[in-house]
């Protein structure tokens, strides 16, 4: 660590240590009175942030000299561990910035000792937290080989870690604390997000129609908006509690036509916006060693039988091809307005060199290509390409490898039927952010294995790479973060393999224009209950109690399910009884089979033919072993190093632990506990570790095929280390790799690519990366030794640290409690800024 870091660190604890002690001699004489409970909180406040930052200045200063060994390289500083501190400081500064507002407020009429003490409170709190998620983060370095940032257990310390979440009180993250973390611009969004969660759970089951649940909890909102410790309160209940249908339901509340069409009015106007439905047939592709031999790719199969794939085809301009009777053929109808140009007179653009193949994200469990449209949009304006997005089927429904199947037959049918597309057929560019992230990858390795052309590139923003349980530090943050707590994504990692205890129940979309119809008689009924719910909930405020236990009572214990989809006869249908299970019966017969007869399956698959189409089946791809994945080796740490390493990392506290009760933090720390466990049924299958569901894991010579891999990640993303091991691994193999890392935007940013600059920006970094995959046609030097982040507004050396400081606090200090420091500074290239530059006059003024 450098000294202008060192220096910084300390003037950020003395900084808050000044300021606590400042406040908490003043309302110590202060405690009698009308505020005198409000003074007594703050003092006791105060106290106990003293205590907590004394235990973690030690603690950060050690990781800050460390955490650069887990870097991708020098030029991307990013990994778990600088996350956690980076969200440590972030709060300590919100508390600064709290902390002087009360200085220069207090003595002010208009001073609200008990808001005030309610906010110190909440941040005290998240702080007692991260320091403990700091402790399992030292943890995490004791037990890890050097350089890795997964355990590699889903046993030991990552069983730990599961445990700690499910007890751990995770309310103040979600109050007054929601989003602290992030840019400034996206917090009210969050916010408001955290509301419309809450009263969506508050009235999930309690009505029958899509609309009704919207409209009551539209009325049912404003309780949550004025009590944040409510908010808090409902919002842990709720994602600990409901299992993946309420998320798939909540999720897909934006494919409603009435929002999806309110989205449409500010999203980039298209000429071509058609749903299609291909139908499931066989087809012949050539080899890419040999074109002059062929393979058959069947349909999509797995769980629920051949199918038609559901796609979506946006272009800019209306192609060649694009209007064709027998692309028109397959159009489904979604219910509005046919929104493609037709007739004699309108100009048809020759077809585009490119395209880009899109699978979208949710966790693999909901939403589609509707939920993604406003950037996708923007994307066929400025590539001046069509996209095709991909509408896989969604778990539980239809769990791993389902998706994979329709998204691969779909990357297939597009290279075959190039010409429907307004696409020449010349480049193609797979695109997906999280779940599809993962999509992107799976499908360029099936396409490998089966010998057929491969993709001419892979942009992924924050995919998700593994999907074990296995701990890291950067997911250490699901336990704050507001889009993707742990137990939502354990539970849609459940049912993408095929283990979630629930997956036989059937969820409608909530899409489709059917809802319109069985809405509309309740409608009223429902605006009816929800208007005298808010009323009642305003009028009795003293039932506080009672309203809190709404989800976990009424919601939870409620038969009612979502109606199913119904199944339509056609000529695809098939006996699909026998065929959920089978993933994981197959797979369960093959983990002891070794990788090299991977290897042999793709060299058999190169000298396939035209009438050979007996394709091995990807659920019994065996699981990697150690030796054949490349991170699992470690280079030998250098004695000087391992003393620096030792000092920060800890053992165990006590010695062996109790199974009982084990100890996972020092002696006199605990961290705050929630009322109720978090169920956490993570069950343990193998097919977790399958190279086509964690790409991760995958051995070298499954990932040496693969073609140049874009990753766009986030530095407080939950899933950051999952991009910066797997860029890791391709950069080890010699694969043409680049890593882009964006600051203070969360998970999903592309999803919330309309709401602010900063979002836009970055969903701009993605849409660069995909022109990058056109327009090179070898990776340059240059991308392999990746482009440096750069700090908001950088400053000569001299006064780097002042500059950086004031700006942090000054952030913070414009919008009370709204504020989140450091603005969001991603690449240098895009063009992105901080919100506040220092003068030389007021760093010297700071200074002194």
């Amino acid at each position: 660590m450098s000294s202008e870091e060192v220096m910084d660190t300390k003037a950020v604890f003395t900084a808050l240590y000044d300021v606590c002690e400042e406040n908490a001699a003043f309302f110590s004489g202060a405690t009698k009175g009308q505020s005198g409970d409000a003074a007594q909180r703050l003092v006791d406040a105060m106290t106990i942030i003293q205590e907590h930052a004394r235990s973690l200045e030690p603690v950060i200063s050690g990781f800050a000299a460390i955490y650069h060994h887990f870097d991708f390289d020098p030029h991307v500083p990013a990994n778990g561990y600088r996350s956690l501190v980076k969200v440590v400081r972030c709060c300590l500064l919100h508390i600064i910035h709290k902390g002087r507002y009360i200085s220069s407020n207090r003595r002010s009429i208009f001073f609200r000792a008990s808001h005030n003490a309610s906010e110190m409170e909440a941040y005290c709190s998240a702080l007692c937290q991260l320091r403990a998620l700091l402790y399992l983060a030292q943890r995490l370095l004791h037990d890890n080989s050097h350089g890795n940032l997964f355990f590699q257990e889903e046993s030991g310390l990552s069983q730990s870690f599961l445990r700690e979440y499910a007890s751990m009180h995770k309310g103040c993250f979600y109050g007054r604390c929601v989003g602290f973390q992030f840019t400034p611009a996206i917090r009210p969004c969050l916010q408001s997000i955290a509301i419309s969660l809450v009263a969506f759970g508050d009235n999930y089951k309690k009505h029958q129609s899509g609309i009704g649940v919207a409209a009551s909890s539209f009325l049912t909102s404003g309780k949550y908006a004025i009590d944040p410790e409510l908010r808090g309160q409902e919002y842990e209940r709720i994602t600990q509690n409901l299992d993946v249908h309420f998320w798939k339901t909540f999720w897909n509340v934006t494919e409603t036509e009435v929002l999806s069409s309110l989205v449409s009015l500010t999203a980039t106007t298209v000429k071509v916006n058609r749903a299609l439905s291909v139908p499931p047939v066989a087809f012949d592709l050539p080899l890419a060693a040999d074109p002059t031999r062929t393979v058959t790719l069947c349909p999509p199969a797995a769980h629920l039988g051949p199918g038609p794939v559901q796609m979506r085809l946006i272009s800019h301009e209306l192609r060649e091809g694009q209007d064709s009777e027998k692309l028109l053929a397959l159009c489904r109808s979604e219910g509005g307005p046919i929104t493609i140009s037709l007739g004699l007179k309108t100009k048809r653009s020759p077809p585009s060199p490119w395209l880009v193949l899109h699978f979208h994200g949710g966790g693999f469990v909901a939403q589609t290509s509707k939920s993604h449209e406003p950037y996708l949009r923007s994307w066929s304006h400025d590539l001046n390409a069509p996209v095709l997005s991909v509408d896989y089927s969604l778990a539980p429904e239809a769990p791993f490898p389902r998706a994979l199947e329709e998204c691969f037959y779909a990357y297939c049918w597009a290279i075959k039927n190039h010409n429907l597309l307004g696409w020449t057929g010349e480049r193609v560019c797979l695109a997906g952010d999280s779940a599809g992230g993962n999509l992107c990858v799976t499908v360029s390795m099936r396409a490998a294995a089966h010998g057929v052309r491969m993709p001419d590139g892979i942009v992924a923003a924050y995919p998700a790479t593994l999907l074990t349980v296995y701990a890291s530090p950067s997911r250490l943050l699901s336990l704050m973060d507001p889009l993707l707590p742990l137990s939502v994504l354990s539970r849609c990692l459940s049912a993408y393999a095929g283990t979630d205890p629930q997956v036989e129940k059937q969820v409608e979309k909530v899409s489709t224009l059917s809802m319109v119809k069985r809405d509309a008689s309740l409608l009223l009924r429902d605006f009816k209950q929800g208007a005298s719910n808010w009323i009642h909930s305003l009028l009795d405020r003293g039932s506080a109690d009672a309203v809190r236990k709404s989800v976990s009572e009424a919601s939870l214990t409620s038969p009612h399910v979502d109606p199913p989809v119904p199944h339509e006869g056609s000529e695809y249908s098939l006996e699909k009884g026998t065929l959920r299970s089978q993933t994981c019966q197959d797979l369960g017969t093959h983990t002891n089979s070794t990788a090299s007869n991977v290897q042999k399956n793709a060299n058999h698959l190169s000298t396939t033919t035209a009438n050979h189409n007996s394709i091995p089946d990807i659920t019994m791809t065996p699981e990697s072993k150690p030796e054949d994945v490349s991170f699992y080796l470690c280079k030998e740490v250098d004695p000087s190093m391992s003393e620096i390493f030792s000092s920060v990392a800890i053992p165990p506290p006590g010695g062996e632990e109790d199974p009982e009760r084990p100890c996972e933090f020092p002696e006199g720390f605990e961290p705050l506990r929630s009322e109720q466990l978090a169920e956490m049924n993570v069950q343990s299958s193998p097919i977790v570790r399958n190279p086509y569901m964690s790409p991760l894991l995958a051995p070298d010579n499954m990932l040496k095929g693969l073609p140049p891999v874009h990753i766009v990640a986030c530095h407080l993303d939950p899933m950051l280390d999952d991009s910066v091991m797997f860029a890791k691994r391709l950069q080890n193999i010699g694969q043409p790799v680049t890593l882009c890392v964006v600051d203070d935007l969360p998970h999903g940013f592309l999803s919330l690519s309309q709401l602010s600059r900063e979002t836009r920006e970055a969903a701009n970094v993605c849409m660069e990366r995909i022109k990058d995959v056109f327009t090179m046609k070898d990776p340059p030097p240059e991308m392999r030794k990746h482009r440096k982040l750069e700090q908001t507004n950088p400053k000569p050396s001299a006064t780097k640290r002042d500059h950086t400081r004031l700006s942090e606090v000054t952030a913070l200090e414009e919008e009370e409690g709204l504020s989140v420091t450091g603005g969001a500074s991603v690449v240098e290239e895009a063009g992105l800024t901080g919100f506040y530059t220092p003068t030389n006059a007021e760093a010297e003024k700071i200074l002194a």
